[in-house]
C-alpha cells in the first residue's frame, strides 16, 4: 500500500479492511466468555508500549490489525466478560460499537450548526426527559464525557444561579462563604467538581449517613440551618441515585424538600442507578429525579453505551446557557432550522467547543432495544444481584456487610471462627480479592464498609447468568477455604 494509497483509500480496500475489522469485533465479542475475564499485560508489552520508538516510516494495516489483536485485544479490561463484575463497567450494546464506527466517519463536531447529528442529540436529550419524567419546557441538556464532566456541569450552573456574579468577580469576591454539601459516600468526582469551582474543602459540608448508607436529612436540615445563621450562602447540595460503593440512594423526597425549603441547589449524581427508574423495583425511589434542579446520567453505564457517554440535564436551560456562554446576551439568537448556524450551540450550554458524535450511538440503542428492551435488561441484573445476595447468605462462610441497593452486592468471606478478628478478615479478603482478579476466572472490586474491606460485586451485564453467579460464589468459598 502506497503511503498516496494510505491516504486516499479505494473503495475496495475500504471493504476490505472493513470486513476483517468487523470480522476481528466478531471474535473478539463472541469469544471473550470463553477467555479469562481478567489477565494483567505482561511487563515486555507494557515496555512496548512505553518506551516504543516513534514511528517513523508507516506500517502495513493488515500487519497494524494483527497487532492490535495480539498486543492490545489479546488484554481486555474484562468489562464485556460476563463474571466481570467490577465497578460501574457495563459491555458495550453490539449497535453502539458501530454506530461508533458510523459517527467516526461523519466525524462532525457537534459544537452546533444545522446538521443532522445536532438534531440527533436534540433528540436524545428529548428522550431523557421523557424517560425521568424531567420538564419538557425550559429545561436543557447535553450528552458529555460521563458523570464527572456531567455533575461539574450541573454544579456550575448551581454556582452561577446562586452567586450570579460569580463570572464576572470570582469566588474570592462572594459577599458570603458559598457552601456545598454531599454525603460521605457521594462520588470522589462531586467533591472534584466542587474544588475545581472554587468551594475548597472547608467550605464542602459532609453529610454523615444512616445504617443504609444514605444521607441522614436531619443532619441536612441542620447543617444548613447552622450555615445560615452564621451568615453563609447554601449554595448546592449533591445527593445520590446509587452511590457507587454499595449502590444506595439517597432519601431524594425529604432531601428535596428541605433544599426547596431553604432555596438550596437540589443536584442528583444518577450516573450509575438513574436508569433503574424504568423498573418497577425502584421507580418510586428514583421519582423525584424530575425535582432535580440539575442532574447527571451515564448512558455508558447500565444503558450499555459504549464509553463515552454522559447526559447532563438542567432545570433552567436558561441558567444554563448563562452559565457558560460567551456570546453577548443582546446578539444572542434561538436560531432556526433554515439557516446555517440552526439552533442555539451546544457550546453554549456546556465546557467543550469540539464535541464528538456522542448521541449517535445512545440513539441507536434506545431505537433498537426500546424502553421495554432496557427494561428487561435491568431488572435481568438486579434479578442476578438478588440471586448472589442469597447465595451470600446461605452460606455459612459468607457475610453480607450491608443490605444490597441496586445492583451491587457487598460482602465478604468469613467463616465463623474468625468473625471476632476484623484485621484478620480484613487481611484475609484483601488476599482473596487479588487472587480471584488474577484468577481469570471471575473479577471483583472491594470497597470499605464502616471499617471493613468489602468484596463488592456490581452487576451490569446482560449477558451475565445465574450459572455466572454460582460460579463466582463457588470461586470465591474455594479460594478463601485455601487462603486460610
Amino acid at each position: 500500500m502506497s503511503e498516496d494509497a494510505k491516504w486516499n483509500w479505494s473503495e475496495d480496500e475500504i471493504k476490505r479492511v472493513g470486513y476483517r475489522v468487523v470480522d476481528m469485533i466478531s471474535d473478539y465479542l463472541t469469544r471473550l466468555p470463553s477467555r479469562p475475564v481478567f489477565q494483567p499485560c505482561p511487563p515486555d508489552l507494557i515496555d512496548g508500549f512505553v518506551d516504543g520508538p516513534l514511528p517513523q516510516a508507516g506500517e502495513n494495516v493488515d500487519a497494524l490489525l494483527d497487532e492490535f489483536t495480539s498486543k492490545v485485544a489479546s488484554f481486555p479490561f474484562g468489562n464485556g466478560h460476563p463474571r466481570f463484575f467490577g465497578w460501574v463497567n457495563s459491555p458495550p450494546a453490539v449497535i453502539g460499537v458501530f454506530a461508533e464506527a458510523l459517527a467516526a466517519a461523519m466525524n462532525p463536531s457537534c459544537a452546533g450548526g444545522n446538521h443532522a447529528a445536532i438534531y440527533v442529540e436534540r433528540q436524545v436529550i428529548q428522550w431523557f426527559k421523557k424517560l425521568l419524567d424531567f420538564p419538557m419546557s425550559g429545561s436543557m441538556g447535553l450528552l458529555v464525557s460521563g458523570g464527572s464532566m456531567a455533575n461539574l456541569t450541573g454544579l456550575t450552573v448551581a454556582r452561577h444561579v446562586k452567586s450570579p456574579n460569580v463570572r464576572k468577580e470570582g469566588m474570592q469576591s462572594l459577599p458570603k462563604r458559598a457552601i456545598a454539601y454531599m454525603s460521605s459516600e457521594g462520588h470522589s468526582c462531586v467533591r472534584k467538581a466542587l474544588e475545581l469551582l472554587g468551594f475548597g474543602s472547608d467550605n464542602i459540608r459532609t453529610i454523615p449517613v444512616d445504617d443504609s448508607l444514605k444521607m441522614r436529612v436531619a443532619d441536612l436540615e441542620l447543617t444548613i440551618r447552622r450555615d445560615l445563621e452564621e451568615g453563609h450562602l447554601p449554595v448546592v447540595a449533591t445527593v445520590s441515585a446509587g452511590t457507587a460503593s454499595t449502590g444506595a440512594i439517597d432519601p431524594l423526597n425529604g432531601i428535596h424538600e428541605v433544599c426547596r425549603r431553604h432555596g438550596v441547589w437540589f443536584h442528583v449524581d444518577a450516573a450509575y442507578g438513574g436508569p433503574a427508574i424504568l423498573t418497577d423495583r425502584h421507580r418510586a425511589d428514583l421519582s423525584p429525579l424530575k425535582d432535580a434542579d440539575s442532574l447527571a446520567l451515564d448512558p455508558h453505564k447500565w444503558m450499555y453505551v459504549p464509553v463515552e457517554a454522559g447526559l447532563a440535564l438542567v432545570r433552567d436551560g436558561a441558567a444554563m446557557r448563562d452559565a457558560f456562554s460567551l456570546v453577548p446576551p443582546y446578539i444572542r439568537t434561538d436560531g432556526n432550522s433554515a439557516g446555517v448556524l440552526g439552533l442555539p450551540w451546544f457550546s453554549e450550554y456546556g465546557f467543550q467547543q469540539t464535541r464528538g458524535f456522542r448521541a449517535l450511538k445512545v440513539w441507536m440503542a434506545l431505537k433498537l432495544h426500546g424502553v421495554d428492551g432496557y427494561t428487561h435488561a435491568i431488572d435481568h441484573d438486579l434479578v442476578l444481584a438478588d440471586r448472589l445476595a442469597e447465595r451470600v447468605r446461605q452460606s455459612g462462610d459468607l457475610e453480607l456487610l450491608t443490605q444490597p441497593s441496586l445492583s451491587i452486592v457487598c460482602f465478604r468471606y468469613a467463616p465463623p471462627r474468625l468473625r471476632h478478628d476484623e484485621e484478620m478478615l480484613n487481611q484475609l479478603n484483601k488476599r482473596l480479592l487479588e487472587s480471584v482478579q488474577l484468577g481469570g476466572q471471575a473479577f471483583l472490586s472491594s470497597t470499605t464498609i464502616r471499617g471493613a474491606f468489602s468484596l463488592r460485586a456490581c452487576i451490569i451485564n446482560h449477558r451475565s447468568t445465574e450459572e455466572d453467579i454460582d460460579l463466582l460464589v463457588n470461586h470465591v468459598r474455594l479460594i478463601g477455604e485455601s487462603l486460610e
